[in-house]
C-alpha cells in the first residue's frame, strides 16, 4: 500500500535521519514504513494525548542504567553497589530480571582495567545533499549498547546486549561495525571488536572483529544497501509495533474497529491486547505482565513434551497447507514427521503422528475450491478504536467457503476427555467469534464461521460456532468482557502466588513465586 506516501497528516522535518541498528532485527517485531518515518523524523500533526504506564515498559532500560556504574567503577579500589537511575516505578519482575543481568554482564565482561566506558554512545554522522533545493540532510546511525574504549583510544568494543543469543544478519553486523569503527570519529582508532552477549545466561558471540577499514568495507558491502532499502521501503506490516508506533492514528494498513473487545475507554494507556494477554492475566497478572515484556522463559515448561509436541503438529500442518499446489492432507504421515527445530520423545512423536493421521478426516483444503483464498497462520491486527488498544490474532488457518470466511483453531490433545464450554476453554474462539461475526475482514461479510479441530488419540473432532447465532455471540462477548476489562483497569500487575507457581514460565522473575516441594500426587 504506497498511494499515499507518506501518509497524510504528517509534519516533521527530515533534515536529520536517524537510522537505529534495531530496525534491521527480527521481522516478526518490526514494521518497515514505522521505521522509515521514524527515521525522517515525521509524527502526526495532531499529536494523541500522552498516557503513561505506571511501571516502566522497558525491561532493559534499568540494566543499562545501573551498568553505566558498574563500567564507571573499573578504576576505583571498592566499587560502589550499582544504583538504578530514578524514573517510573519497576516492576518486581523487572527489579528480578535486572539483578540477574548485571550478574551475567559482570560473568561476561569480567573487570577490564585496559577498557573504559565511552564519554557517550557513538553515533555515525554524515551530511549530503540531497533534493533539488539542495537541503543538506544529516543521516545519522546509532546502535543501542555498552561503548567501552581503551585508554589511548587505540581500540573500541561494542556490546550488544540481548535476552538470548541470536543469529545476526549480515546487515546487522556491517552497522554495527560502522557504529564502533567511525562513531565520534577518533583518529587513534586502529582496532573494533563487537559481540552480542546474553542477559539470560552470560554467554557471548563474536559479531565483527578488524580494522577501520575493514569496517568499512564490509558496511560498503553489507551495511549501505540495507540502509538504502530501508529509507526507499513503503511496505506497511501491521503487528506488534503498531502499539507504540507514533504513526499509527493515520496508518492507512492498520484496520480500525470501534468495540471490538467491548469496552468503551480511552483513558488507559495504549496497550496490545491477544487472547494469550487474556488468559496470562487471568491466572496471574505478573505473569501475564512478564511474558508480555518478552523476558526469557522457562525452557522446562515452555518446551514440555506436550507442549512441543502441539507446536509441531502445527507447524507440520502449517507446511502442508501453505504448499503452492493445494492437496488435502491423507492419513499417511512419515515416520520422520517432526518438522526441523523440534525434539520430540518417541512416544511424543509417535502420538503426533497418530493425531496427525486423523486430521485428514477434517481437513479444511478438502472443501477449498481452487482460487480460494487461504491465508495460513496469518496474523490480524486491528486498532479499537473506542478502547484504544491494539487487538491481535493468530488463527491457524483463514480460508474462504463459497466466499465467506471461516477461522479454523486446531488443538492436539492425549486426552479423549471432552471439553464442555469451548469458548471459557479456548478464548481464542471468543475473539474470532467477534472478529467474524462484526465483519471486519475484507470480503463477504455474511455466512462464516469458526472451526474447532480437536484432535485426539481416538479421532478428530469438528466443533462449528456460529458467530452470527445471538447465544455465540452473547457467550463471546462475555467471554472477552471477562478477560479484558480487569487487565485493561490493571496498573500495577502484581503476583498471585499460588500452586500454578510450579509450572509458570517465568516464575524465575518473581520474587513472590511459592515453593513448591512436590508431593505424591504431583509426582505420578
Amino acid at each position: 500500500m504506497t498511494e499515499n506516501w507518506p501518509p497524510d497528516g504528517l509534519v516533521g522535518d527530515s533534515t536529520v535521519v536517524t537510522v537505529r541498528l534495531s530496525m534491521f532485527g527480527p521481522e516478526r517485531y518490526r514494521c518497515p514504513a514505522s521505521d522509515v518515518l521514524k527515521a525522517r523524523g515525521l509524527r502526526p500533526r495532531a499529536q494523541a494525548a500522552w498516557k503513561p504506564e505506571a511501571l516502566e515498559p522497558f525491561p532493559n532500560g534499568p540494566f543499562m542504567d545501573a551498568a553505566d556504574e558498574l563500567d564507571q567503577q573499573v578504576d576505583e579500589e571498592s566499587p560502589r553497589a550499582p544504583r538504578i537511575r530514578q524514573g517510573r516505578a519497576l516492576h518486581d519482575g523487572v527489579r528480578q530480571w535486572t539483578d540477574h543481568a548485571l550478574r551475567m554482564y559482570r560473568k561476561a565482561f569480567p573487570v577490564d582495567p585496559d577498557l573504559r566506558l565511552a564519554r557517550q554512545p557513538w553515533v555515525y554522522k554524515h551530511q549530503q545533499v540531497a533534493g533539488g533545493d539542495q537541503a543538506t540532510v544529516e543521516f545519522r546511525i546509532t546502535a543501542w549498547g555498552r561503548c567501552l574504549e581503551s585508554a589511548d583510544g587505540r581500540l573500541r568494543e561494542l556490546r550488544l546486549p540481548v535476552n538470548r543469543l541470536r543469529a545476526r544478519t549480515e546487515a546487522e553486523r556491517a552497522i554495527a561495525a560502522l557504529v564502533a569503527a567511525e562513531g565520534d570519529f577518533d583518529p587513534r582508532l586502529r582496532r573494533v571488536r563487537v559481540l552480542q552477549f546474553a542477559l539470560s545466561d552470560g554467554r557471548t558471540a563474536p559479531i565483527f572483529e578488524g580494522t577501520r577499514d575493514e569496517a568499512l568495507a564490509v558496511y560498503r558491502e553489507d551495511g549501505a544497501p540495507a540502509v538504502r532499502a530501508l529509507l526507499d521501503s513503503r511496505e506497511y506490516r501491521p503487528g506488534s509495533a503498531c502499539a507504540s508506533c507514533a504513526v499509527a492514528p493515520v496508518c492507512p494498513a492498520l484496520p480500525r474497529t470501534e468495540g471490538l473487545l467491548g469496552l468503551a475507554d480511552r483513558s488507559r494507556p495504549r496497550r496490545s491486547w491477544s487472547p494469550t494477554t487474556g488468559r496470562g492475566h487471568q491466572g496471574c497478572p505478573a505473569r501475564g505482565y512478564l511474558r508480555g515484556l518478552r523476558l526469557p522463559t522457562d525452557d522446562a515448561v515452555e518446551r514440555s513434551a506436550a507442549v512441543e509436541r502441539g507446536r509441531a503438529v502445527h507447524a507440520f500442518l502449517a507446511e502442508r497447507h501453505g504448499r503452492q499446489q493445494r492437496m488435502p492432507c491423507t492419513p499417511e504421515v512419515p515416520t520422520d514427521w517432526v518438522p526441523e527445530g523440534y525434539r520430540l520423545p518417541d512416544a511424543e512423536r509417535q502420538l503426533g503422528a497418530q493425531l496427525l493421521s486423523h486430521h485428514a478426516e477434517v481437513c479444511p483444503l478438502r472443501t477449498v475450491k481452487p482460487g480460494t483464498g487461504v491465508r495460513n497462520e496469518p496474523r490480524l491486527v486491528f486498532d479499537d478504536t473506542a478502547a484504544d488498544l491494539l487487538v491481535l490474532a493468530d488463527p491457524d488457518l483463514l480460508y474462504q467457503d463459497a466466499g465467506s470466511w471461516v477461522w479454523r483453531e486446531t488443538k492436539t490433545s492425549a486426552s479423549d476427555r471432552p471439553r464442555r464450554d469451548l469458548l471459557a476453554a479456548y478464548p481464542q474462539l471468543a475473539l474470532a467469534v467477534k472478529i467474524i461475526g462484526s465483519g471486519v475482514l475484507p470480503g463477504r461479510q455474511t455466512g462464516g464461521r469458526v472451526e474447532l479441530e480437536l484432535l485426539r488419540p481416538a479421532g478428530a473432532d469438528l466443533r462449528i460456532l456460529d458467530p452470527f447465532a445471538p447465544s455465540i455471540r452473547a457467550a463471546a462477548e462475555a467471554i472477552l468482557c471477562e478477560q479484558v476489562s480487569g487487565w485493561h483497569r490493571e496498573t500495577l500487575f502484581e503476583a498471585v502466588p499460588g500452586s500454578e507457581c510450579a509450572s509458570c514460565e517465568v516464575a524465575e522473575w518473581c520474587s513472590a513465586r511459592r515453593s513448591q516441594q512436590p508431593g505424591p500426587e504431583s509426582a505420578q
